[in-house]
């Protein structure tokens, strides 16, 4: 709706995990190093965990299109898989056929197996790709170790990367997933944007949907995003969409911080009460010592309340 009106090509603040978007911050440039490095090596598996939102799908994205044809690439976005479908799943994704009959394990294994070597005979390098690792199941992740054990004398024929949200790591703590956790010799946690980041990061969505980097946000409207938001990619896109919207609707080419206001209560409770913990622990102080002024006002206006009565009673 807004688009024309900005001079955009396209709407810059999508959710969708489109490449194209990528903001190399340090942090999610130190992450996409680590995978190209686990996946040159030939490390077998990796890890790259993250709360939501923070861009873990996106950066993943990123690092395929920036892979040559000396990598075959599958990706899976649902886990929710048995040990059977996630077989068949990723033999899909490499355009694997196994031919007519019965689809067993065994079958898929093998069938992968050879594809694997023949890739690998080639001078080729194999990596798969799983989003939302936390929801696979437990059986599913033993039977992603097992695929480490498709290897020659000396390298690896399949580089694993698992992308989960903070709680995949508590998941492979666990005593049954010891193995997995022990082959895991690439990891890396991805935190939101710093502060110094967001501007960069809406500035480079921008320019990408216009061709050139237009000023629609203010300096000082930054700081309200960042300060709501936290530095999360996808909360940033939510709060710049709508700014944008409340923008234009006003006729007003520049988002300030009054509008980025306005568009943060527009997205409800969920954004108003978004708060560093800093602030929210000076919030509950503040809170906290008015409840006690309060109180002690209501126990002072009582006790004076009762002691005018009794005297009146007498």
């Amino acid at each position: 709706m807004y688009e024309a009106y900005f001079g955009l090509k396209e709407n810059p603040f999508t959710l969708s995990p489109d490449p194209r978007y990528m903001y190399l911050s340090p942090r999610h440039q130190e992450a996409l190093n680590c995978l190209i490095y686990g996946i040159q090596e030939r490390k077998g598996f990796m890890a790259l965990t993250g709360g939501v939102g923070t861009g873990k799908t996106t950066l993943c994205r990123f690092l395929l299109s920036g892979l040559d044809d000396s990598v075959a690439t599958a990706l899976i976005f649902n886990p929710a898989l048995s040990d059977l479908e996630l077989l068949k799943t990723v033999n899909q994704e490499f355009g694997i056929k196994i031919g007519s009959g019965r689809g067993t394990k065994k079958r898929y294994l093998d069938a992968l197996n050879d594809f694997l070597l023949a890739n690998f005979s080639r001078g080729k390098n194999a990596v798969l790709i799983i989003d939302e690792a936390q929801n696979l199941p437990r059986e599913t992740l033993e039977q992603i170790r097992m695929l480490s054990n498709l290897e020659t004398a000396t390298e690896k024929l399949l580089q694993i990367v698992l992308l989960g949200q903070p709680e995949f790591m508590e998941m492979l703590s666990l005593p049954s997933l010891r193995q997995l956790n022990e082959r895991i010799t690439v990891r890396y946690d991805l935190k939101p944007l710093a502060r110094g980041d967001v501007s960069g990061y809406i500035e480079r969505r921008i320019s990408a949907a216009s061709g050139c980097a237009e000023k629609i946000f203010s300096p000082e409207s930054y700081a309200r995003i960042y300060q709501v938001s936290g530095g999360i990619p996808r909360r940033i896109n939510a709060i710049c969409d709508r700014a944008l919207l409340v923008a234009y609707s006003r006729d007003r080419r520049v988002v300030d911080r009054g509008i980025v206001r306005a568009a943060v209560f527009d997205l409800g409770p969920g954004y108003l009460t978004r708060m560093s913990g800093q602030k929210a622990r000076r919030w509950m102080e503040v809170a906290g010592f008015a409840l006690l002024c309060a109180l002690f006002l209501a126990a002072v206006f009582f006790y004076g309340h009762f002691s005018f009565l009794e005297g009146r009673v007498k």
